[in-house]
């Protein structure tokens, strides 16, 4: 029994090489860990459970049944973060450069598989140089099989996707189906061709960052979500993002202990609108001092500015916040801010995260950019987004809601629960000065008289009440009671029932 017990031992060790120490050691001299370090990392201390340790490849060509190392170049099991379970693969960069095979491909669908069947997330670390040309079709069906699972689990188990290394080829489609997409400056990248491949089809040279870095995909294509220094610090944020998530999408976000006030007053908002209409103010300030403790965790910071999207917790319930941003664009809705927002009240609906919504918008960007990309449809999509979505939605108007934007943006025509407005709010077809200049354009050679009737026309409609006569805004409130009001709000929609007419699914237009 004792010999049996060694070679156990023995055959573990084997497998928690890796690569070898050299491999490992070039994968340090990087700035990277390994797969199993940032395992170790993600996950509670001692509760990693591996499976399929021992699993090889089945490849005979090219000499590959020379080299069958235990793994096969990914670390599959499930494990805890604070406590919660969920299901984790890390992709081994020194085992075949992290290659998919067809042996890969099987363990990475087995814990999916798993997570599904048992309703925890599943959090993807990438590391791997794409399909391993030696299995040849092998291996492309072993992607597939990934994606299909990816498709399957969408709205049902939260999916998040590390970036820690390279990533291309049809390797990039399983993390972006996922919900959301981390990166690491300097050591990821995302393309579906290579520098080489773009150099010799079209003729430009440029660099495997310049064309798939964290930089890139955060601030330019949208593909990622966030970008954090190194493996650790990117690690220990999935950490915190997964203590805001549901386990699935039938079970409720995690409730944590609070030490905030419900009833806190912020006397500082009071003075947060400045006089001036056109002057902007930081949004985010508010939704800090409406949050507990002021912790907020910002989803895609760095793309589209002028709408901010992320999650709170109010009395310890996870909130979904969206809010424009008043100091970039003056919070204009455009095409990146559409489908930012649209993709994040998605995500929301679908696992059952209440939304709260900060609106300070003077409509959708003008400009033949905008109207030639697509803004229409783009916009529809929040539109569709916030109409859909049968979550608990609380909105509060700031300043400006105007046009075709006060309607996108969780408006109580697109079943908000609870629409409240601020007294410096403005609820309007346009601006005063525009909606003067068409309404007197008969007045239009006379400066005074325009000015006169613009005065009047803000005195009319620049502001929240003809909105609350006709019942589209539930109550005006002091902006020092913010945090009082959307507690109490979100608090006695805990027990909401509203569901969609039955559909196949539907056909939001993308």
């Amino acid at each position: 029994m004792k010999d049996i017990l060694q070679e156990l031992e023995s055959r573990r060790a084997e497998a928690r090489k890796g690569g070898g120490t050299r491999r490992v050691d070039a994968q340090h001299a990087k700035g990277k860990l390994t797969a199993r370090e940032r395992v170790e990392l993600l996950l509670d201390e001692g509760s990693f459970e591996e499976f399929d340790m021992f699993k090889a490849h089945r490849c005979t060509d090219f000499g590959m049944e020379q080299e069958r190392p235990y793994g096969d170049g990914v670390v599959t099991g499930w494990g805890t973060i604070n406590g919660r379970m969920v299901y984790v693969f890390s992709q081994d960069f020194t085992v075949f450069g992290g290659s998919l095979s067809e042996t890969h491909a099987e363990k990475i669908c087995k814990i999916m598989d798993m997570a599904m069947q048992n309703g925890a997330p599943v959090i993807g670390i990438n590391d791997s140089g794409g399909a391993r040309i030696q299995e040849g079709v092998a291996s492309l069906a072993g992607y597939a099989e990934v994606f299909q699972r990816n498709i399957m689990a969408s709205g049902v188990i939260p999916q998040i996707s590390l970036i820690m290394g390279p990533c291309a080829g049809g390797a990039v489609y399983s993390p972006a189906m996922t919900d959301f997409i981390f990166m690491v400056r300097d050591s990821s990248y995302m393309f579906v061709t290579g520098p080489d491949v773009v150099k010799t089809v079209t003729n430009e040279v440029v660099t495997a960052e310049e064309l798939g870095g964290a930089s890139t995909h955060t601030r330019k294509s949208s593909v990622a979500d966030g970008a954090f220094e190194n493996d650790v610090e990117a690690l220990a944020e999935v950490r915190r993002l997964v203590d805001f998530l549901p386990l699935n999408n039938r079970e409720k976000p995690p409730v944590r202990p609070f030490f905030d006030e419900p009833g806190r007053v912020e006397q500082s908002l009071d003075t947060l609108i400045p006089d001036n209409a056109n002057t902007p103010y930081d949004m985010k300030e508010l939704i800090l001092k409406v949050a507990d403790e002021a912790d907020f965790y910002e989803i895609q910071a760095e793309f589209a500015k002028n709408i901010i999207t992320g999650f709170i917790r109010l009395e310890g319930q996870t909130v979904g916040v969206v809010a424009n941003q008043p100091m970039v664009l003056a919070g204009c809705l455009d095409i990146d801010s559409s489908r930012k927002a649209a993709r994040f009240v998605r995500f929301c609906d679908a696992f059952e995260i209440p939304i709260l919504t900060f609106v300070d918008v003077p409509g959708f960007l003008p400009g033949t950019g905008q109207e030639y990309g697509g803004v229409i449809k783009h916009g529809a999509k929040l539109l569709f987004a916030y109409g859909e979505a049968t979550v608990p939605k609380v909105t509060v108007i700031t300043r400006k809601a105007y046009g075709g934007a006060y309607d996108v943006m969780a408006s109580k025509h697109l079943r908000g629960d609870f629409n409240y407005a601020w007294p410096t709010a403005e609820i309007a077809v346009m601006g005063a000065k525009g909606a003067t200049e068409i309404i007197h354009r008969a007045d239009l050679g006379a400066p005074d008289k325009i000015a006169t009737h613009t005065k009047d026309y803000e005195a009319r409609f620049a502001n929240p009440f003809v909105a609350a006569e006709r019942g589209f805004i539930d109550e005006v409130i002091q902006p020092r009671s913010t945090r009082m009001r959307v507690s109490r709000a979100f608090a006695s929609l805990r027990n909401k029932k509203l569901s969609n007419p039955w559909k196949k699914h539907d056909n939001i237009p993308l």
